[in-house]
């Protein structure tokens, strides 16, 4: 066991430690492997409709939602004629400025914030994506990943359909200009049942905006209403209180809902006849939501306590202090401190001026990036039995080096304490994790990764006892990626760059 010898507290640099295997055949953007080594944001939502200021306000609901993704980032916008967009790499702020704003007007807007699910980080993958049609113009923004996509948009090249995306996404506007789905009386309504997978859909006609969730209810969608009458939607509830909006319920699985072009009304209609059972992703609460946000009927904050709680009964440690990894470890490290009884300390503070490490033009660069995002306080740690609260472990290889981070300050046992079950399968509805074999938990036991991450114990939650600390029925959840158990039959050898690797030159 790593750190139990007499020469705990020194470096193991002499040491060569196996790193997971990379897949057979590396993926290669632009001539470079692409290393994504841990869990990335998916995407958030958003739309508004009736206010002068719909733009504006469409600009701070995807701020709200930055922490869903970080590549890109757009608004598209209609005054009841024409359909404008602006679309760009980066952070919102970076993408938007004061002038961009200004030059954007429209009673109602729709916007997007991008982590690649389907698709790599380029401009031609900014969403919400604008195409003219038979029927006039249409944008749409998507949270989640269709893993039938790759098969319909092979049988739509077949009849000359030409894509100018690698992403997912854009085989819907295909499907929607398709001329024998045009002569369905409800065009969407068509659409959406050929599609499988996850889907949290915003779709901006010129004079209206329609909110569409899968009929598994995978990633949240949430409405609200703005205190000066309008409606709005949003993937989390925190992007509704950036403008001072009221919650006012969840776009329900299978449901379409139609917010008019001056915000006043709503309409609703359901595009298949048949309720599946929930599925939503039991992930967004241990990771990804924002933990003042409330999905799935719990607020987050609650019940990343509630996991750390649960955590601490089953997996005690004797230690000194409990320090989270910033920051979405926080509140599960506040349940297990207060569960437990050991104090509650900031051993680890984000550096929350570094940058994206994504948009650095090196390897050597992001991986710097990254060890300078996190910054260990040596007079806290120091001497210490340490219990560190960590959401999840998915590669391992940065787990690994923030651990090493803790024993150069000088932590005399490091207790690892994971919020959640070990990820041992990929996810196809919308998480970038990556394949089986990249997976550290993936064919390894718990001691394989304790000597791998060189902590003196690591301990996971049980999947009953993080089931548990949700409110809804556990048959509610999905929880492919721990147990293996997916709600949709999946082709496992989808890759997120499947669309890319026939059109690499296109979009260089």
């Amino acid at each position: 066991m790593a750190g139990t010898d007499s020469d705990s507290n020194k470096l193991r640099e002499d040491m060569v430690y196996p790193l997971p295997q990379p897949p057979a055949e590396p993926v290669r953007i632009g001539g470079e492997i692409v290393r994504d080594c841990e869990k990335k944001e998916k995407c958030g939502i958003f739309g508004v409709a009736g206010p002068a200021d719909a733009v504006e306000r469409c600009y701070y609901g995807l701020y709200a939602l930055q922490h869903r993704g970080q590549e890109s980032a757009g608004i598209a916008t209609t005054d009841g004629q024409t359909i404008n967009s602006h679309t760009g790499l980066g952070l919102v702020a970076d993408v938007f400025n004061r002038n961009v704003l200004r030059d954007m007007t429209g009673g109602a807007a729709i916007g997007h914030v991008r982590y690649s699910t389907a698709g790599s980080n380029r401009k031609c993958n900014a969403q919400p994506i604008l195409e003219e049609y038979i029927d006039g113009q249409v944008a749409v923004a998507h949270n989640g990943n269709l893993i039938n996509a790759a098969r319909l948009r092979a049988e739509y090249q077949k009849f000359g359909h030409i894509f100018h995306s690698t992403s997912d996404t854009e085989i819907v506007i295909h499907m929607l200009a398709k001329p024998t789905h045009q002569d369905k009386s409800d065009p969407l309504v068509h659409v959406l049942r050929h599609l499988q997978g996850a889907f949290s859909f915003l779709f901006l006609f010129k004079d209206r905006i329609e909110a569409c969730r899968d009929p598994w209810g995978f990633r949240p969608l949430v409405i609200g209403k703005t205190r000066d009458g309008f409606y709005c939607v949003a993937s989390e509830t925190c992007a509704l209180a950036s403008i001072q909006a009221a919650f006012v319920r969840e776009v329900e699985p299978g449901e379409i809902v139609t917010i008019s072009l001056d915000g006043t009304s709503l309409s609703s209609r359901f595009f298949t006849d048949k309720r599946e059972l929930p599925a939503h992703c039991a992930f967004e609460h241990v990771y990804f939501a924002s933990p003042s946000s409330t999905i799935f009927n719990d607020t987050v904050m609650m019940v990343r306590q509630r996991l750390g709680r649960q955590l601490a009964m089953e997996n005690p440690a004797a230690a000194d202090i409990v320090i989270p990894i910033p920051d979405s470890g926080r509140s599960a490290a506040l349940g297990y401190s207060r569960q437990s009884g050991i104090p509650f300390e900031e051993g680890i503070v984000p550096n929350r001026y570094v940058g994206r490490s994504f948009i650095q033009p090196s390897q050597q660069m992001r991986d710097l990036a990254v060890q300078m995002k996190l910054i260990v306080i040596p007079e806290v740690i120091r001497g210490k039995r340490v219990v560190v609260v960590e959401d999840s472990i998915v590669r391992g290889t940065t787990t690994r080096g923030k651990m090493l981070a803790l024993r150069r300050a000088g932590a005399r046992e490091i207790h690892m304490r994971v919020s959640c079950p070990p990820i041992r399968h990929p996810c196809f509805f919308g998480i970038d994790f990556p394949t089986p074999t990249e997976l550290i938990a993936h064919g390894r036991s718990v001691d394989d990764i304790r000597d791998f991450i060189e902590v003196d114990s690591l301990a996971y939650l049980s999947l009953e006892g993080m089931l548990a600390c949700l409110s809804l029925p556990t048959d509610h959840y999905c929880t492919a990626c721990w147990s293996g158990r997916y709600p949709i039959p999946v082709d496992e050898s989808v890759s997120k760059f499947g669309f890319e690797r026939h059109q690499m030159k296109m979009f260089e």
